[in-house]
């Protein structure tokens, strides 16, 4: 780096100032008092505000540097506020918004052709008020989706927004999967992947090891004796290829006729082997049981995306043996003379 000198005389004693080396380094020197004159960065404050729709908010520089392009609102601390404050302000004076500070995104150093070393700090806002309209020194303000911006005119804008959607990339995909499971649970089609369909897969890749457990469990509780005593191969076969589809009948892509259909058909096989109802259906509850166990087995509940995940498969399991429960009982039903006990 070339260092030139900014002063001629010392403010301390009046004497020239030179450049001379001073701890590892070129600095301004007095050569009188020999006190040092320290060239530091300049603070710059920038904001990261987004709206409901994940939209940044973003304004279009009106001067030099790199007149016409889009950043996020930016500008130099001033004397007497705080960093928080600067970025505060910019937002106001470039984009007619009031806001207020959540958190530190992202520190950045940055060399200016225009001005020189700067260090650049963005915070991430919550809109609070105001209206969204361009300042004296802005062309536009406007929100862009964050899958869709504009290229940004400095690159620690860009470093910033990608702190920014690494630091809520979890808490989006709970949203989306929540949203997801609360409009497809019989409500509409099912539109998108669920986070849980990934312990799901996990599951169906299990699902020899999950029958034996559930089968293992069979004979040992009281509620399933009948059951335990049918032929264990036939059961492990069928339960094992159940649970190899589940993910497939999960997400809707088996027809709902076919699934039904199966389980009614393997109600009126139970029924017809002798087996009461009331025992398929605690085999059914156990079953669930062992996919539980199943998928918790599968690794650690270390974050929260993790423990939303094993609880939604737990819902979305829940719901789909609630059906099949039904139609286990159709299929009795469907059984002439089959007497079912409660």
């Amino acid at each position: 780096m070339i260092v030139v000198t900014t002063a001629r005389y010392c403010a301390q004693c009046g004497g020239a100032i030179e450049l001379r080396e001073s701890e590892g380094r070129m600095r301004e020197v007095c050569a009188a008092c020999g006190a040092v004159f320290y060239r530091n960065p300049l603070p710059v404050a920038a904001a990261v505000v987004v709206n409901e729709d994940r939209e940044l908010l973003l304004v279009k520089r009106k001067y030099p540097p790199e007149q016409g392009r889009w950043c996020l609102p930016i500008g130099f601390a001033e004397l007497d506020e705080t960093i928080e404050e600067a970025a505060l302000r910019e937002l106001r004076e470039e984009a007619g918004v009031e806001g207020r500070v959540r958190g530190l995104l992202d520190v950045d150093s940055y060399g200016s052709e225009f001005y020189g070393d700067l260090l650049i700090v963005t915070f991430e806002i919550e809109r609070t008020g105001g209206h969204e309209h361009p300042g004296d020194d802005a062309e536009d303000a406007a929100y862009f989706p964050l899958d869709r911006l504009p290229p940004l005119a400095f690159s620690s804008n860009d470093k910033a927004v990608a702190a920014f959607r690494e630091a809520h990339e979890e808490e989006w995909s709970i949203q989306d999967s929540f949203r997801r499971l609360a409009t497809d649970q019989g409500v509409r089609p099912r539109v998108g992947a669920l986070l849980s369909d990934t312990l799901v897969d996990v599951v169906e890749s299990r699902a020899g090891h999950i029958a034996e457990a559930w089968l293992a469990e069979v004979r040992e509780h009281p509620s399933t004796q009948t059951l335990a005593g049918l032929d264990g191969r036939w059961l492990q076969a069928e339960t094992e290829f159940a649970l190899s589809r589940l993910g497939r009948r999960l997400r809707e892509e088996a027809p709902v006729g076919e699934v039904n259909e199966y389980y009614r058909h393997w109600g009126a096989e139970l029924a017809s082997r002798g087996c009461p109802l009331a025992e398929a259906l605690s085999g059914l509850s156990l079953l669930k049981r062992a996919i539980w166990v199943g998928a918790r087995g599968s690794g650690l509940w270390e974050r929260p995306v993790e423990a939303y995940r094993i609880l939604e498969m737990f819902t979305v399991v829940g719901v789909f043996f609630d059906r099949a429960a039904y139609h286990v009982a159709r299929g009795y039903d469907s059984v002439e003379g089959t007497q079912t006990r409660a």
